[in-house]
């Protein structure tokens, strides 16, 4: 169990919507859809090196819908621009370049993007990023769009979906009894074997984990770059202080304004053309001082 890697939450979700009858669940769960056969389900996840080394986590084509799931167990502002990536792949493969010089149109299934998050920082229930929002300028109308709903999967957050899907709800139970285990002060290698254990034991996705227990453990699903990981940190490391820096610098001005010119905090904020997007951190931080 030596390999067992702090990114265990990524590979069980993986290894559980590689089954398209798991997968097919999480559509009805998602949509409200009552699907059965699960070849009406195309799964085209990506197994080509996209970033960091991963796969994209799940991704099918269904009643004309291409949908890419992501599952993460931290806050990523930045799965928009991820996804970009993703659905560019996919469309590559679907529609090859060479058709589209064609006088026909090519058609294509309508992409669909969703991360489910389960990590320990209180998010809200359901969210929206926009890759609008990571531009260096607000658009009124961006000419290029794309939005991802980012659902809370943490326990008590949406019940419904949780409940409507057995593999999701058993995937949550499963990444609860790991943290339970690390917070019982149990290495990561013990935690995942215990709740491994305890979930076949409670009926609990039984049967994908007897299926998958060494793989689980092993975590040799994916290759593991520790070197590139610890890399990406610093830099995020390093991103976040620059963000920090100006975003303090930001809110000085912005205090500057309505000091000397006595403009009140939104007019302030519309002179020194803050995106709507990062508005409401401002008025926190106002509110605070």
């Amino acid at each position: 169990m030596s390999n067992v890697t702090r990114n265990h939450k990524d590979n069980v979700f993986c290894l559980l919507y590689r089954d398209r009858k798991n997968l097919l669940s999480l559509y009805n769960a998602m949509n409200g859809t009552s699907y059965e056969k699960e070849e009406e389900l195309e799964v085209v996840t990506l197994d080509e090196a996209i970033c960091m080394k991963i796969r994209n986590d799940a991704a099918f084509v269904i009643d004309s819908r291409l949908n890419l799931y992501e599952q993460q167990a931290s806050v990523n502002l930045n799965m928009p621009l991820r996804d970009l990536y993703y659905v560019t792949e996919e469309l590559k493969k679907i529609a090859p370049p060479g058709r589209l010089h064609q006088r026909t149109r090519v058609r294509v299934p309508a992409p669909h993007f969703v991360t489910f998050y389960n990590g320990t920082e209180k998010q809200p229930e359901r969210q929206v990023y926009k890759l609008s929002d990571a531009f260096n300028r607000e658009e009124t109308d961006p000419e290029l769009e794309l939005r991802v709903t980012v659902i809370n999967i943490n326990p008590g957050c949406n019940r419904e979906l949780l409940d409507k899907c057995e593999s999701l709800k058993g995937y949550m139970v499963f990444v609860e009894k790991v943290r339970a285990g690390r917070d019982a002060a149990l290495s990561l290698e013990e935690a995942v074997h215990q709740a491994v254990e305890e979930c076949i034991s409670e009926g609990i996705l039984a049967g994908f984990f007897r299926e998958h227990r060494e793989e689980i453990l092993e975590m040799g699903v994916y290759e593991f770059d520790q070197e590139l990981y610890d890399r990406v940190l610093r830099e995020d490391g390093e991103a976040i202080g620059k963000e920090i820096g100006r975003e303090e610098k930001a809110l000085e001005d912005i205090k500057s304004l309505m000091e000397t010119l006595k403009l009140p905090e939104e007019q302030a904020m519309d002179a020194l053309k803050v995106p709507e997007a990062e508005r409401i951190k401002y008025r926190e931080r106002l509110t605070e001082n």
